[in-house]
C-alpha cells in the first residue's frame, strides 16, 4: 500500500486541514505483506474518528493499512476536529466539507472509483455518527457504512457546557436536519434511493450500548439490513481494532 499524508486548503473549512490516504499496490517484492491492486480505481472508503483525535489516528492505533491491503480498496481519513461532522458555524462548515469537497478535492488528488457501488463509510463513535450521517443523507453515494461504537444522539455531551453549545446548540433545532438520523433514516426509506447496507457494533460495556441497541432497532424497524454485532467491550481501540478488520470483511467490495 502506498501512504499519502495530504494538506490542501479547504474552502468549506476557511483554513488548510490535512488528510491521510491509503491507496492500493500489489508489489512484487514485498516482505511480510500482500497486497491487491487493478487496472481500474479502487474502491475507497471513508474512514471517521472520534471526537477526541484526529486524521492520524487510525494509522496509529490500528494496522489499518496492512488490513485494507488485503481488499485493495483506498482508505481516506480526514481531519473531523471536534465537529461532530457539523456545519458548527457559517464558517467552518465540516458537513460540507465532508459530504461535498472532500470527496471532491480526493477524486482530483488521487485516482479512485466515483461510483456508489464502490463507495464506502465507517467510523468510531462520533466518527460512527458521521458514518451514518453520510449514509443515511446520500444513500445514492454509498453502498455500505459502518458504526462502530457510535456517538448517537447528543444528550450525553451536555455535560461539556460551553463546547456542547458551540457544537451542537439546542439538539431541539437539529429536528428534521442532516444531523435528525431517525428523520433521515425514514426520509431514506420512503425515497426511492437503494438503502446502504449497514454494519454496526458496540460493546456491552461501552457507555454508548443503550442508544446503539436503540439505534438497531429503530434502523431494523424502518427496514434497513443491519448486521449487527453487539460483543464484550468497552470504548478502546482493542474493540475498534477487530471491529475494522470484521467491517472490511463486509464491505460489498465488488470485484474487478
Amino acid at each position: 500500500m502506498a501512504f499519502v499524508e495530504c494538506n490542501f486548503f479547504a474552502d468549506t473549512l476557511g483554513f488548510a486541514t490535512q488528510v491521510n490516504v491509503i491507496l492500493p499496490e500489489a508489489p512484487k517484492r514485498l516482505i511480510g505483506m500482500d497486497g491487491k491492486s487493478h487496472d481500474a480505481p479502487p474502491s475507497v472508503l471513508y474512514l471517521l474518528h472520534g471526537l477526541s483525535d484526529d486524521h492520524t489516528i487510525w494509522m496509529r492505533r490500528t494496522s489499518i493499512e496492512r488490513y485494507a491491503a488485503a481488499h485493495g480498496i483506498a482508505v481516506v481519513m480526514p481531519n473531523g476536529g471536534r465537529s461532530f461532522y457539523r456545519n458548527v458555524t457559517p464558517f467552518m462548515r465540516y458537513w460540507d466539507f465532508l459530504s461535498e469537497e472532500l470527496p471532491q478535492k480526493m477524486h482530483s488528488f488521487f485516482r479512485l472509483a466515483d461510483d456508489r457501488e464502490h463507495t464506502f463509510a465507517a467510523g468510531l463513535s462520533m466518527g460512527g455518527f458521521g458514518a451514518l450521517k453520510l449514509g443515511l443523507n446520500h444513500p445514492e453515494r454509498f453502498a455500505a457504512i459502518a458504526a462502530l461504537s457510535g456517538a448517537f444522539g447528543f444528550e450525553w455531551f451536555r455535560g461539556a457546557g460551553a463546547e456542547f453549545d458551540f457544537a451542537v446548540g439546542s439538539p431541539e433545532k437539529l429536528q428534521g436536519t442532516e444531523d435528525d438520523l431517525p428523520f433521515q433514516a425514514e426520509k431514506c426509506v420512503k425515497s426511492s434511493q437503494k438503502l446502504p447496507l449497514i454494519y454496526q457494533s458496540c460493546g456491552t460495556e461501552d457507555s454508548f450500548f443503550e442508544i446503539n441497541c436503540q439505534y438497531h432497532a429503530m434502523l431494523t424497524d424502518l427496514g434497513f439490513s443491519v448486521d449487527w454485532r453487539p460483543r464484550p467491550g468497552k470504548h478502546t481501540w482493542d474493540f475498534w481494532d477487530e471491529e475494522i478488520q470484521k467491517v472490511l470483511d463486509f464491505l460489498p467490495i465488488p470485484e474487478k
